[in-house]
């Protein structure tokens, strides 16, 4: 029985579009918005404005030495400011302690209102703040970092939130409307459905060998068809 190439292979090419033509779609869609929208924006770079740098007076703050004695285990030890004032950070075993570089005692954690100050010190737009909350349970949208932290969300349709540690006020991530459009683009994009972070996931393999015998037969059904057309223009 002679084996009518063309047809097993429009057929083979018809299943396997049927298969992944869908996810095709959908990796153009979300390559498109990927590469629209500027990483920076994505980032929310336009978000938080840089900190002001201002010299200190060496001669006002104690010695480290003393952070050190109260901070066993310290790692390093900056000095920064908050709220205007210089504090020496130290990176302990549990954790950033802040003390008071002008007398040396520890700082306590920052409570909601001195957060929500930090918030609209960094925060670049005029929108009020909507909701602070001290966080005991990080959302997905974070979840490379750990708790406790301060959720500061802003008003506006693009939901500006700004997570901020307890201990220092530092700003540890950003996030808005168009990040999590992205994230949700690139679940799809790369097919991973849980942690949205393996690149390299058997589901995405597999979709993309698909992908490519789809385009291989339809390659050669274009192919063969040339020859075709020009044989029935010839008769």
């Amino acid at each position: 029985m002679k084996v009518r190439w063309p047809l097993v292979v429009r057929r083979t090419h018809k299943w396997l579009a049927l298969l992944v033509g869908v996810q095709v779609v959908i990796w153009t869609m979300t390559g498109f918005y990927m590469v629209a929208v500027h990483i920076s924006i994505i980032h929310g770079d336009h978000l938080v404005r840089a900190p002001k740098v201002a010299a200190f007076d060496l001669d006002d703050v104690v010695p480290v030495s003393r952070v050190l004695a109260a901070a066993p285990g310290t790692s390093e030890v900056r000095l920064q400011r908050l709220f205007g004032e210089p504090v020496w950070r130290a990176q302990t075993a549990e954790g950033p302690r802040l003390f008071d570089a002008r007398t040396g005692r520890p700082l306590p954690p920052l409570d909601e209102t001195q957060i929500r100050a930090q918030a609209q010190r960094i925060f670049t737009g005029e929108a009020p703040i909507v909701s602070a909350r001290l966080l005991t349970e990080i959302p997905p949208e974070i979840k490379a970092y750990e708790p406790p932290l301060w959720q500061v969300e802003f008003d506006g349709w693009n939901r500006p939130t700004l997570y901020l540690s307890p201990t220092t006020g530092e700003l540890m991530s950003r996030r808005h409307q168009l990040w999590r459009i992205f994230d949700f683009a690139w679940m799809l994009h790369i097919m991973d459905y849980d942690e949205r972070t393996d690149v390299n996931n058997p589901l995405l393999r597999v979709a993309t060998w698909t992908a490519l015998a789809m385009i291989a037969t339809g390659a050669w059904l274009l192919i063969w068809a040339f020859p075709r057309r020009r044989r029935k223009k010839k008769a």
